[in-house]
């Protein structure tokens, strides 16, 4: 057995064990070591990655009852760069969740629920054949689903968001078993490396449906409607593991069609990808920026990421088919640059939105506030994560969507008609991303963490435990180290393309040899450093010759600005956003004036009130489920407990099937 296979086993073992544990130690205990166990699992996971991406080959098979052959999970290097990625958050969660978990979070069904969430999501880009895929797919969906559920008992709003994820889960599983059945059927085989041999006419039509498939699963619009609703719902190290590591499987499966079993489709296959990756992209940040739910915020954000990575993937089609294959590559390693920067800075945003749920008891951003000097060590890593969903030097994002930029702006430069249109489209539509993204996480952290606090939760806040800020540290660790030290993980991901065309420069950045950019992160942090460092002497200087006092605001009526009412809410602040695209947020606004008792003409209080609504759900998910329901009431009638009628039914079934029998 080599490493590849010992790894694997030891997954399945661990998760044995998970279970095991849940099972029979008391609540007090049961935290802890189920929490060190699943983390084993991450680190099983990781490193069954790590092996085959150096190169190693191997893995097991696993006989099953079930009249095929044994299912397969043999990790190629495009899989195992997920594994890795899976692993590394699951690790770090499990951490997590050691201090998190409490109540339903700390239930046996929770604890099962997640070690078997963990092991199946390792698995999937493990696997060899449609079969094994489809298996441990499934097994990830179902899981996922009961962790969602973790607090339906406490919360109406649970059981909804749980029906929604399941609904929109399933029909992934549908189109994806559709998709997969019509490969399968020409290649006459079930394993991958049989199935990318086979092209027809009928690729296009297994492509559409595997495509939205799995853009289901990633959450890109207009798909997306189950995200915003179980991720605010699930316990916080389960949002974490769900947007930085189960919607990437989506990812994973989009590139394995588009790049692996489809390889060389038409131009329109990109194209495709590349608009639902705009749209995503744009919809999602304006959604993210205008949110007052802090994990709200961050579900819409993460579809906006996951809009880039399929920029990334669309582009990358769409140039290779116009030949130009060396840019193609750099934009697919832009969008596996991506991948592993949005899985190391959304486990840390959601982790830290967990210590302030957990803290205050609130997530509603208007009434928090004032975080930064109770909950310090949340603060600072929240910061970090905040700076590389902004994609701000020097954090992983950046390094990804700079990456990006080179890609599409030279692949503008093309004679291609086509190209010479998308491309410089595309780098408005990122640009634009990018723009919104500093703003939406400028307002994450500066309601919640800076001024005063704007509830009793708010100001009774307390740093949390251990294993939660441990968590936290070593996602802030993962973030800011993936952007000083990009070189290696950029040698990496251009394996998989094939050609070697990327260097690592001599501070550790990354050298895009064939179209002759460099980028060194080191020295854009010595540059920034250069820079502040004076700046800050300075200011430490003059703050000593010149100590505070205490100077009332002539402005403010001579007053202090005590009251936290007297500084920007998450409403107020992206008010002018949500004004500027009116036509596409389409918010609700609300405002009651309650006159003065003395006079009409003088106001005692204003109230103002507006709520976002996701225009896809309202313009066609609930018109859709309405229909549906109309559907369900008139077949209702259909079934009226008359055997007659039954009989009569089954008659004309009758009829019918020997009437196509004939035919």
């Amino acid at each position: 057995m080599n490493s590849i296979a010992a790894a694997l086993v030891a997954q399945v073992v661990f998760a044995a064990l998970a279970v095991v544990l849940a099972l029979v130690l008391p609540e007090q205990r049961r935290a802890l070591w189920c929490g060190v166990t699943i983390s084993a699992i991450g680190v099983a996971g990781a490193l069954t990655g790590i092996s085959a991406l150096a190169g190693g080959r191997g893995g097991i098979r696993i006989p099953i009852s079930l009249p095929i052959s044994a299912l397969k999970f043999e990790p190629q290097q495009l899989g195992a760069l997920f594994m890795v990625v899976v692993g590394a958050v699951g690790a770090i969660t499990a951490i997590y969740a050691i201090g998190y978990a409490h109540g339903p979070a700390n239930s046996r069904t929770s604890w099962i629920a997640l070690a078997i969430f963990l092991t199946a999501m390792q698995l999937v880009p493990a696997s060899a054949d449609v079969v094994s895929f489809l298996l441990v797919w499934e097994l990830m969906a179902i899981s996922s689903t009961v962790l969602v559920l973790t607090e339906y008992r406490h919360r109406d709003q649970v059981r909804s968001a749980a029906l929604w994820y399941s609904v929109m889960t399933q029909l992934s599983f549908v189109l994806i078993v559709l998709g997969f059945a019509i490969l399968a059927k020409q290649s006459g085989n079930i394993t991958f490396a049989s199935i990318s041999a086979m092209h027809s006419h009928r690729s296009s039509i297994a492509f559409v449906l595997l495509i939205v498939g799995f853009a289901i699963k990633a959450g890109i619009v207009p798909l997306h409607i189950w995200l915003p609703r179980a991720h605010p719902e699930a316990p916080s190290h389960v949002s974490a593991l769900m947007s930085a590591a189960m919607v990437k499987l989506g990812v994973y499966g989009a590139v394995l069609v588009g790049t692996q079993l489809l390889p060389s489709g038409p131009s329109w296959w990109g194209l495709l990808i590349l608009v639902l990756g705009g749209l995503s992209a744009l919809y999602g940040i304006l959604q993210a920026s205008v949110a007052v739910d802090l994990k709200r915020l961050l579900a819409y954000s993460t579809t906006e990421n996951i809009g880039l990575i399929f920029i990334s993937l669309g582009a990358a089609l769409l140039l290779r088919s116009s030949g130009l294959g060396h840019v193609a590559d750099y934009a697919l390693v832009s969008g596996l640059l991506l991948v592993v920067a949005h899985a190391a800075f959304k486990t840390l945003l959601f982790l830290g939105a967990g210590a302030v749920l957990s803290a205050t008891g609130e997530g509603d951003l208007d009434k928090l506030g004032g975080l930064g000097s109770r909950m310090p060590v949340t603060s600072a890593t929240f910061a970090v994560g905040a700076l590389g969903a902004a994609a701000l030097p020097v954090t992983a994002g950046f390094v990804g969507e700079w990456v990006l930029f080179q890609a599409l702006i030279h692949g503008a430069k093309s004679s291609d008609r086509l190209l010479a249109v998308v491309m410089p489209l595309s780098v408005a539509v990122v640009a634009l991303t990018a723009g919104l993204a500093l703003m939406t996480f400028v307002k994450a952290f500066g309601i919640t963490f800076l001024g005063r606090a704007r509830s009793a939760g708010a100001q009774g806040a307390k740093e949390v435990g251990f294993a939660m800020k441990l968590g936290m540290v070593l996602g802030a660790t993962a973030v800011v180290g993936l952007g000083l030290i990009p070189g290696r993980l950029g040698i990496q991901t251009s394996t998989l393309t094939g050609r070697d065309s990327i260097n690592i420069t001599s501070m550790g950045g990354i050298s895009l040899t064939k179209i002759s950019a460099t980028l060194n992160p080191v020295a854009l942090l010595i540059l920034a450093a250069a820079t502040a460092i004076p700046v800050l002497v300075q200011s430490i200087f003059a703050a000593r010759r010149s100590p505070r006092r205490r100077v009332d605001l002539a402005w403010g009526s001579g007053g202090m600005r005590s009251s936290p009412k007297m500084q920007y809410t998450a409403t107020s602040y992206a008010e002018p956003l949500s004004r500027i695209f009116d036509d596409v947020l389409k918010p609700d606004r609300d405002i009651v004036m309650t006159p003065s008792a003395e006079s009409q003409y003088l106001v005692e209080r204003v109230r103002f009130r507006q709520q976002v609504t996701d225009i896809f759900e309202v313009r066609f998910y609930l018109p859709a489920v309405k229909w549906f329901d109309r559907i369900g009431i008139a077949a209702r009638r259909m079934q009226n407990g008359r055997i007659q009628v039954y009989l009569s039914y089954s008659f004309a079934a009758l009829i019918v099937v020997l009437i196509m029998a004939v035919l």
